[in-house]
């Protein structure tokens, strides 16, 4: 993508730009984009002979908006059926998810398993167009954990050899027991370009053989997998519900929980002591609620998931009243992602809009440790910026439907979306 803006300058006139680190907005900035990135940001006017010229007219200009919880491979809620696709297909299906991300104003999304670094090059040469990405590859699951797909009754080797794993690319676990296989398989995700590793540690809605309460791994396997993390300069991200695993996993030394629905005062005091952040996924449970019955889930998933879809505001309650740092993440499956900028809708029953947003922006940045490069719009950041129509500070319905919204958006230095005319 660089090669293609390389050179070119873009500058932007009249924004009301957000400032995502600090949570305000700053009136009257111009913004100057050289190549992908940005050369400067400025409250004074500043001409460029050849440049391409944006006005804004007092519009709002945001940095480009990170999910940081997405599955891109999951071209359907059917993950059984999913890891027996060719893995060529998933990609070309993965294009599309992708391409309509970007349209809806995510110019970076963390994947949280299943895309490999294939994909993430194939974005970056842009081959496909869509979201910077920063895969997890596999996700570190026990036999009998959240990311081991294998029906009741079957037996034999992993979910990976049972499934074929779609050459490289797919959402059902690496298997491993004990503190050298789980050494092993986080080994294996950094050698084959994970970004972080992501790790099953306690049960989860759409698994067959786990209870939604129940811990996963033992103490050393955790403290295992974040130590070969960190080994690789990398972090876990850990998929946990109850506040027993979210508990363990914290004190293992995982960077952010994943989903956390059940959690209560305690369970985010302990976050907040070892710096953890929490990733809820607040769409997918409302989405699950709407169409999981049409689409076949069992009696045993829809119960596991009426126990934790009330929950959900209460989680991020309890975080904000714990000073724990709340990122936007999603979690879709299948047609479920065209619901993905309805997650700011729902936060907005519990959170200000400046916070949501904040979420998706520099929180999310910080998570990932990128804030460098993403997450804001500042000198030597890439060139990610949306210009929305609307309030932000009031009400973030021009995200919740970008369609509308969200009038211009650029992805490192190129324009992909001008609706300003």
């Amino acid at each position: 993508m660089a090669a293609a803006t390389a050179g070119v300058r873009t500058i932007i006139r009249d924004a009301r730009l957000f400032d995502s680190e600090h949570a305000r907005f700053v009136p009257g900035t111009t913004v100057v984009v050289e190549g992908e990135r940005i050369a400067e940001v400025t409250q004074e006017k500043r001409e460029a002979p050849g440049a391409t010229v944006i006005d804004a007219g007092g519009r709002s200009l945001l940095p480009g908006l990170i999910d940081a919880h997405v599955h891109v491979v999951a071209a359907s809620h059917d993950l059984v059926g999913l890891a027996m696709q060719p893995a060529s297909l998933v990609g070309a299906e993965a294009s599309r998810i992708m391409r309509e991300m970007l349209h809806r104003g995510f110019t970076t999304v963390r994947d949280a398993a299943g895309a490999d670094a294939g994909l993430q090059e194939a974005q970056q040469r842009g081959l496909y167009e869509g979201p910077r990405l920063f895969v997890a590859g596999f996700p570190i699951s026990q036999t009998g954990g959240h990311a081991d797909m294998r029906p009741r009754g079957v037996r034999g080797r992993g979910s990976r050899e049972f499934f074929c794993a779609c050459a490289g690319i797919g959402l059902v676990g690496a298997i491993a027991d004990g503190v050298g296989e789980v050494r092993r398989a986080v080994r294996e995700q950094v050698r084959t370009g994970a970004n972080q590793i992501k790790i099953m540690a306690g049960g989860g809605i759409s698994s067959p053989s786990d209870p939604l309460e129940g811990t996963q791994f033992s103490l050393e396997e955790l403290r295992a997998a974040v130590e070969e993390a960190e080994a690789a300069n990398l972090y876990a991200m850990a998929h946990a519900y109850s506040p027993r695993a979210v508990t363990r996993a914290v004190e293992a030394g995982v960077r952010s929980i994943e989903h956390g629905n059940l959690i209560d005062e305690a369970t985010a005091r302990v976050m907040k002591r070892h710096g953890a952040y929490l990733v809820p996924t607040l769409s997918t449970y409302a989405a699950l609620a709407d169409e999981g019955g049409r689409l076949g889930w069992s009696a045993s998933m829809l119960d596991k998931l009426g126990q934790v879809k009330g929950r959900g505001l209460d989680a991020v309650r309890f975080a904000r009243a714990e000073g724990v740092p709340v990122v936007f993440g999603t979690d879709l499956l299948g047609h479920m992602h065209a619901r993905q900028n309805g997650e700011f809708r729902i936060r907005s029953e519990v959170q200000p809009p400046l916070e949501i947003l904040q979420g998706a922006t520099w929180t999310a940045a910080q998570l990932m440790r990128q804030e460098a490069h993403i997450g804001r719009v500042a000198r030597g950041a890439f060139a990610d910026l949306l210009l929305v129509d609307g309030d932000p500070e009031r009400d973030l319905g021009m995200l919740a439907e970008p369609g509308r919204g969200v009038r211009w958006l650029m992805q490192g230095g190129r324009t992909v979306i001008d609706r300003l005319a």
